[in-house]
C-alpha cells in the first residue's frame, strides 16, 4: 500500500510543479489523460495519504 502511494503522489507533483513551473505536466499520467492541475493536486493528496497509511500501518505490524 505504501509503495502504491509514494508512486501515485509522485506523480501527482510532477503533473502540479509540471503544469506550475513547466510547460505542461510531466510524469506519466498525461500521456494517458488530460488531467487539470487540480485533479493532479488532489492525486498527489490521496497519494501522500496512502504512503502514510502504509507506513505507519508497517511500523503498527512490527509491534
Amino acid at each position: 500500500m505504501a509503495i502504491i502511494g509514494w508512486v501515485t503522489g509522485i506523480q501527482g507533483a510532477l503533473g502540479v510543479a509540471g503544469r506550475t513551473f513547466g510547460d505542461g505536466p510531466w510524469g506519466l499520467l498525461h500521456q494517458w489523460w488530460e488531467i487539470p492541475t487540480a485533479g493532479y493536486a488532489v492525486i498527489a493528496v490521496l497519494g501522500a495519504a496512502l504512503a502514510v497509511y502504509g507506513e505507519t500501518a508497517k511500523l503498527r505490524a512490527k509491534r
